[in-house]
């Protein structure tokens, strides 16, 4: 294992690791869990106990990977996870003293897992310091339903957007959510009822990308353990239940170097300087061969229709919340706070995915010089097709099989995620997609049998 040492020696200080240490004996913790995802999001964790974890730091934990989705098959199976010692915490009480620490995934050899969505983040942040910035901050916005049971979609209370506590019964378990994403070391800005009955929306403080994927995975565990705890269920499905809108995850985002924002320049009438424009026309280029990314599911495109809130058209605006890209007005003085607003992405991805696709897209913008279009400030969803195409604005894809297409011919989309999982992904889509086509649904025997 010294080549796996030598590399978790090279991505973490020693010191950092001896505090892990310390912690767990002061806290007194028994069991350590370590996370990581597979490629569709879905968290993975293993428990080890505080004798194993010096050597799980130094050395890694290995694992047969060939259980996982899009890891690699069983005669390649083996891998090894690298705690990153920054990630340690501590979970919310629950009797055990338990803390977490995620993981980088690398092969025994000690080289990074290209199938590792973090891995895939980590290659899109290298591309970005290489262009000459250091941090890409994001601020997602994760809007979720609570329901009484995983069974169905009984909703615990009919309040709409920024409902008061006599509608919104749901309200203290927010507070008690809220609490246990602090005690994890996740800053929250709002808290409030989202505008479908019992949605709900508890907005992180902005992070770089890393960081932020990190505790985007942690937020969603920790806000479905809170529900369950209550006898409650929680979901990100992004469109659970019809004639209602959809759970979004409007992506804040913003390019520093320096210590200043790469986006803003004072004298420009957007306020956007020309990298804002061109990270924006970036991800407007290359939306629709991204979109199976932020937007995985058969589900996901449920919610991306025109009249529910969910941006669906390929544009971009300050004011105008039916596009795809909306730029937050400018505050005097507030010029570190200018940032694009993606509004299309879920939160049902993979955050690790979906924040290195969108940033690629955005430095393809600046790395050759995209041009971006004037402003919609129309309402799109009131412009006919016919204007639509006058204007030269498409939307998204329709469906998941859609998606798969524009993504399997995507060389930035291949970029992005890499060989192995680009692959691996479309196939898998793909599978889910055919699944889904092949079935026979309620709606359909309701229009056609009696009549055909």
């Amino acid at each position: 294992m010294a080549q796996v040492e030598s590399r978790n020696r090279a991505t973490s200080s020693e010191e950092s690791r001896r505090d892990v240490l310390r912690r767990i004996e002061d806290e007194r913790v028994e069991f350590v869990l370590l996370w990581f995802t597979d490629i569709e999001g879905h968290l993975k964790s293993f428990a080890v106990t505080p004798s194993e974890i010096e050597g799980a730091l130094d050395d890694g934990m290995g694992f047969d990977g060939s259980s996982i989705t899009g890891f690699n098959a069983i005669e390649e199976s083996d891998m090894v996870a690298i705690p990153d010692p920054e990630t340690f915490r501590l979970m919310p009480a629950n009797g055990t003293k338990v803390a977490r620490m995620i993981c980088d995934i690398v092969t025994p050899d000690g080289k990074p897992y290209e199938g590792d969505p973090r891995y895939v983040l980590r290659r899109a942040l290298d591309r970005m310091e290489s262009l000459g910035f250091d941090t890409f901050n994001v601020g997602p916005e994760l809007e979720y339903f609570l329901f009484q049971d995983d069974k169905g979609t009984e909703t615990l209370d009919e309040g709409g957007y920024f409902a008061m506590t006599t509608m919104d019964a749901a309200s203290e378990l927010r507070q008690e959510t809220v609490r246990a994403l602090h005690d994890m070391g996740i800053p929250i800005e709002y808290v409030h009822h989202e505008v479908g009955p019992s949605q709900h929306e508890i907005d992180m403080r902005y992070a770089p990308a890393l960081t932020m994927a990190d505790h985007t995975v942690t937020y969603r565990l920790i806000v479905k353990e809170i529900a369950k705890k209550s006898g409650y269920h929680a979901t990100f499905m992004p469109k659970p239940i019809f004639g209602e809108n959809g759970s979004g995850m409007h992506t804040h985002m913003s390019l520093f170097k320096d210590g200043r924002n790469a986006f803003f320049d004072g004298d420009d009438k957007w306020h956007l300087s020309d990298n804002g424009k061109a990270f924006i026309a970036g991800q407007l280029r290359h939306a629709r061969e991204i979109s199976a990314v932020f937007a995985q599911w058969v589900n996901s495109y449920k919610r991306l229709v025109p009249g529910y809130e969910a941006p669906v058209y390929v544009a971009w605006s300050q004011r105008n919340r039916s596009a795809l890209i909306r730029i937050p007005l400018y505050k005097p003085g507030a010029e570190q706070a200018t940032r694009a607003e993606i509004r299309c992405p879920d939160p049902a991805c993979n955050p690790y995915l979906t924040f290195a696709a969108l940033l690629h897209a955005g430095l393809d913008g600046i790395e050759h010089g995209y041009d971006l279009p004037d402003p919609m400030e129309t309402n799109l969803y009131h412009l006919t097709p016919e204007q639509r195409r006058e204007r030269g604005i498409v939307s998204l894809p329709e469906t998941l099989g859609e998606a798969v297409d524009e993504l399997s011919r995507s060389d930035l989309a291949r970029r992005a995620l890499g060989p192995h999982i680009f692959d691996r992904y479309v196939e898998l889509k793909r599978k889910e997609w055919d699944e889904y086509r092949v079935q026979l649904s309620e709606w359909e025997l309701g229009r056609y049998l009696s009549v055909l």
